[in-house]
């Protein structure tokens, strides 16, 4: 990825760097047959932000997902690969607030929960408060694949994580809470195949390349999967690996 990322030219851009907020997405995958499929969605063309875009669901990181209780919390592993290179004050209690962004923001874009419902509710246009008080959080099958810093001087910048999790784990998979807030345009089903056609940020793009070999060999991945952390650094595209 360049600092001129073709896929950024539609975004409005600032001449300063912006500080990168912390961000979380949610990258579902399902196996249903033999060709395994993933979940996207696409963005509203008034968006600022990479309009028209396809994108995984996700979102920032609210203070409230911080202190968000868990029925299950993460793998170790994971845990600890998430406050490997932080930002500002390393917190155990951020690292396990970013994936629980990423279910209430999938949540919230998409109608479905990463979760075991306690009560048979379909939890039909319940807010997210609501949800919490009917399900308890299971963090333990969430693993982490990637984190990428949006390159300075656009509109927006995220310091974003990207979490896999196999649609096995989403409590009401054939029946979501609602139909979304609307900010992704009706997310779909595609195949990795076809997911690789739309019109994606090269960052998707990029992980959905690295994803695919592995979730056509196995369902699940380790706790302990490398994560390809991603940023722009001086005048070039970096990557380490977490």
């Amino acid at each position: 990825m360049s600092k001129r990322d073709p896929d950024l030219t539609a975004s409005r851009r600032f001449f300063e760097a912006q500080k990168p907020r912390d961000a979380a997405t949610l990258i579902i995958v399902r196996h249903d047959d033999a060709t395994p499929k993933v979940l996207l969605g696409q963005r509203h063309d008034s968006h600022a932000f990479m309009p028209n875009k396809f994108v995984f669901p996700g979102g920032r990181l609210d203070t409230s997902d911080m202190r968000t209780k868990v029925g299950q919390d993460l793998h170790p592993l994971v845990h600890e690969k998430l406050l490997k290179h932080m930002r500002g004050r390393v917190s155990p209690s951020r690292a396990r607030g970013l994936a629980i962004a990423a279910i209430r923001e999938t949540y919230e874009e998409t109608g479905l929960l990463l979760g075991n419902l306690r009560a048979a509710s379909t939890l039909a246009n319940e807010e997210w408060r609501g949800v919490l008080s009917a399900t308890e959080l299971d963090l333990s099958n969430l693993r982490f694949f990637a984190r990428a810093i949006t390159p300075p001087g656009r509109t927006r910048r995220f310091d974003s994580r990207f979490f896999v999790a196999h649609a096995r784990h989403i409590g009401n998979l054939d029946n979501p809470g609602h139909p979304g807030s609307g900010e992704l345009l009706k997310p779909l089903w595609f195949s990795f195949t076809e997911a690789l056609e739309l019109d994606l940020p090269q960052i998707t793009r990029d992980i959905l390349k690295r994803l695919q070999p592995l979730m056509e060999k196995q369902e699940e991945l380790e706790p302990d999967q490398p994560v390809s952390f991603q940023y722009f650094k001086g005048k070039s595209w970096r990557e380490d690996v977490l």
